[in-house]
């Protein structure tokens, strides 16, 4: 089982922390063209999704209508408005996992975090999406926790899995206390 490599030790960050922060950010990016992109990209790197003051924010700062802002983050899939977990979990379901039971593990993920496709746990310690290829076909089904690929994933092994990840964020805090 592969060990997990970051420590999410951060509390909420109230609206004003978050447009004071992006502001710093758009100081940079001012009256460059194509900056909407890398301005989003780095806000959502920064808060993990993009709060509608933040969006409002970046437009007004580069000149663009609400709308535009709006109409790129909902085109591109990157993008999220809502709230992600601490550690997005990613199921492979290209053809190899697929084949060799990445639906069975998507299924057991759904029952063990008591989330659908899509949404984020009531503690917002795990969100649930799909992908398509990881490149560990040979190693499959595959599963993404952030940055960190498992391979060879057993639904009867999910449990302990995510244990290592919830057991992180227990040590985490931990130390802020």
């Amino acid at each position: 089982m592969s060990e997990v490599k970051n420590c999410h030790c951060q509390g909420e960050m109230s609206e004003d922390d978050m447009l004071r922060q992006i502001d710093g950010v758009l100081e940079d990016y001012k009256g460059g063209d194509g900056a909407l992109i890398p301005v989003l990209q780095i806000a959502q790197n920064m808060f993990g999704y993009l709060p509608d003051a933040v969006l409002r924010r970046i437009g007004e700062k580069l000149n663009k209508p609400h709308s535009e802002v709006a109409g790129v983050v909902s085109f591109y899939s990157f993008f999220s408005t809502q709230p992600r977990g601490k550690y997005v979990v990613r199921v492979c379901l290209g053809t190899a996992c697929y084949v060799r039971g990445g639906k069975q593990v998507l299924d057991a993920l759904k029952k063990e975090l008591q989330v659908d496709v899509g949404q984020t746990t009531a503690d917002r310690m795990f969100s649930l999406d799909v992908g398509r290829c990881f490149g560990a076909c040979g190693l499959a089904p595959a599963i993404m926790v952030n940055d960190d690929v498992h391979q060879r994933v057993k639904p009867v092994k999910l449990t302990e899995l995510l244990d290592v990840y919830r057991n992180k964020e227990n040590e985490c805090a931990k130390e802020v206390d």
